[in-house]
């Protein structure tokens, strides 16, 4: 019997049209030989299912159920497309485990964990995961500007502690910018992080569980037309994205290893996405996503492409794994 799969899209974040599509994507490409897929969209005012004529029935929260056409429609398993809270900061993974519905992504510690630029790095950072150092503001407190760049120096990255798709991020080269750019950042976050700029190569690494095991996908190099790689350059092609990476058999090793351990030591669970800088052969890491693009575009497709892992397969087997 076909299982009923619920794809959770949308969601409360400057990322809601991009989830949109990553759920999109997923609707079209799951196997409808073994699911039946259905379109939940996330919203602030309301959670809803949108049926093919676009018709719209409100989702019960109590259970996570859908009346529609006089039947009660209940899910085997939730595919999690949410960028950004509250599908990858902890919330919509605690809401599932409460009601023992089984959900695609890592669990609701792991997703508020990786979540959290500053706590994540600094969980790994003892099991060697290095970082690039970094200065922390909240908001509200005061803004010591010779402070920040004797800590990080010129040019550094102001960044909102917890938003994805380079939303509330800029590069400053001067002092005098750095109070703008923080105050972009704290339109997405109330809490900063400001660390110092890394020249070098950046990489994509995606790991995902697999048939069972941790499997580390083809690595992605990134490289921008702009200044780094802002939301245009991930999203209105103005970068090139290499898969696989033009980097030395040490580079790939090292990253490949760097990426799994952080996976496995966190424990965690379905896709994840991390993304590197090369200092000469050392890799630090920057952010890791847990609900990363799962658009025909997106880094993490294109990689599971290059394994010979088709956008079907890669939905089916999130799937089986989190009903396994």
């Amino acid at each position: 019997m076909r299982k009923n799969i619920a794809i959770i899209m949308g969601g409360y974040s400057s990322e809601f049209d991009i989830s949109i599509k990553s759920g999109n994507v997923v609707y079209q490409y799951l196997d409808k030989d073994f699911f039946n897929p259905h379109r939940i969209h996330i919203l602030r005012d309301r959670w809803v299912y949108i049926d093919d004529r676009e018709k719209e029935y409100v989702v019960d929260r109590n259970d996570f159920s859908v009346t529609h056409n006089g039947k009660k429609l209940i899910f085997d398993c939730v595919f999690n497309a949410i960028h950004g809270t509250p599908g990858e900061d902890g919330l919509m993974q605690a809401y599932f485990e409460l009601l023992g519905i089984p959900q695609t992504s890592c669990d609701y510690y792991q997703s508020a964990l990786t979540f959290n630029k500053r706590d994540l790095l600094s969980v790994l950072k003892p099991y060697g995961i290095k970082s690039a150092p970094s200065y922390y503001l909240n908001l509200g407190d005061t803004i010591d500007e010779d402070g920040i760049v004797a800590k990080v120096g010129l040019p550094c990255f102001v960044k909102a502690n917890k938003a994805g798709s380079s939303f509330g991020i800029t590069k400053v080269y001067r002092k005098g910018d750095l109070a703008s750019a923080i105050e972009t950042a704290f339109k997405e976050d109330d809490e900063i992080i400001i660390e110092k700029f890394l020249d070098g190569i950046e990489v994509s690494v995606g790991v995902m569980k697999y048939k069972g095991e941790t499997k580390v996908l083809p690595i992605t190099e990134i490289i921008s037309e702009n200044d780094f790689f802002d939301y245009e350059a991930k999203y209105k092609g103005k970068s090139k994205e290499i898969t696989p990476a033009r980097i030395s058999e040490t580079q790939e090793k090292r990253v490949t290893m760097a990426a799994k351990r952080a996976y496995d030591v966190l424990k965690m669970k379905g896709y994840s996405r991390s993304e590197f800088i090369f200092i000469e052969d050392e890799p630090y890491m920057l952010e890791m996503n847990t609900t990363p693009g799962l658009t025909t575009e997106s880094i993490l497709p294109q990689q599971a492409k290059t394994a010979g892992i088709g956008l079907s397969e890669l939905f089916k087997s999130s799937i089986e794994e989190a009903l396994r």
